[in-house]
């Protein structure tokens, strides 16, 4: 399976170098074992392919849990926040004088979830990906497992369904309405061509702005805040001609509940386009030298499943020394 991911991303670098001011728990977290309540120190091995499927589902399925539950979060909040301000019997809706200020407003709902979602407990253990275009381009930059990154992908897309139907359900149905429509991504006026470009746009400041700032020893801890102000900045802006979405898993997660499928390949394709090229830039930025981790934020002390040469282990462990 490896192979057949590998034919379609190449594989990452592996010679990468720790950024200064790092804080991330690497390849080691403390596991409870049997019955006996003791625990012992798992150690993350340094290969792709080190894990097979039934090892990866038992010793990272929390990870793909978190996943799943943070795309669940988000969309849960995204057609929370659309119902609010779009549904014709919201009191919101009355308020709301133009559709630049309405757009600007769920910017700044979704942009305060991201940030809210990348600082949880959860996403500071997982990485906050969220998004499997994300989580493949740092499979590509060599930091994510293959295994991991097909179950992440899985509990993304997993995760956007469930989201939706909780909020399908909390709200009954009112996010179903055609106002609203579950808050599905389609082209603008402009059209699919213009639709494309604009996600592929999107999505590579997006990658760009998570791969240098996060590797940054001095701006690195503000990397969920500089996201959750591009997701601000991009829905206020942005919305008119994609609908925004950067995330697969987003679109098909609306796309399922409202049986609209138009364009669907937009959405699918060009973010990864985008995030792919933002990690290839990257590279060569860097001379070939990879990021640190496939986390968004590294300063905590979770776990860390993610791929890091022998020098990034031992210089992190000398740091919490």
């Amino acid at each position: 399976m490896g192979a057949v991911l590998d034919f379609f991303i190449s594989g990452g670098n592996k010679n990468v170098t720790m950024p200064n001011r790092m804080n991330c728990e690497l390849n080691t977290r403390a596991e409870r074992s049997g019955n006996m309540g003791t625990h012992r120190q798992r150690k993350t091995l340094c290969r792709p392919d080190a894990l097979n499927a039934i090892d990866s589902l038992r010793l990272h399925c929390p990870e793909y849990l978190m996943e799943a539950g943070e795309v669940a979060v988000y969309m849960f909040f995204v057609c929370v926040f659309a119902t609010l301000l779009q549904h014709p019997a919201s009191p919101v809706r009355s308020f709301i004088v133009g559709a630049l200020f309405l757009r600007a407003l769920m910017g700044l709902a979704m942009g305060a979830t991201v940030i809210a979602i990348v600082m949880s407990p959860w996403g500071k253990q997982s990485g906050g990906h969220f998004n499997p275009a994300m989580t493949f381009a740092f499979y590509r930059l060599g930091k994510v497992r293959h295994w991991d990154a097909l179950f992440y992908a899985t509990a993304q897309f997993a995760g956007a369904i469930g989201g939706v139907a909780i909020a399908r359900y909390a709200l009954l149905g009112a996010p179903g309405h055609d106002a609203v429509r579950y808050a599905v991504t389609k082209p603008g006026a402009y059209g699919s061509p213009v639709a494309f470009i604009a996600e592929l746009t999107i999505s590579f400041i997006l990658m760009i702005t998570v791969l240098f700032l996060s590797n940054h020893g001095t701006l690195a801890r503000y990397t969920p805040y500089f996201v959750g102000a591009l997701y601000a900045t991009f829905i206020t802006f942005e919305t008119p001609l994609s609908g925004m979405s950067m995330n697969p898993a987003r679109t098909f997660g609306s796309a399922f509940h409202a049986s609209y499928w138009h364009a669907l390949w937009i959405y699918f394709l060009a973010p990864q386009l985008g995030m792919l090229g933002a990690a290839e830039v990257f590279l060569h930025v860097r001379r070939g030298v990879g990021p640190y981790c496939a986390k968004l934020h590294h300063a905590n002390d979770k776990g860390c499943i993610f791929l890091h040469s022998d020098s990034q282990q031992s210089g992190a462990r000398r740091s919490h020394s």
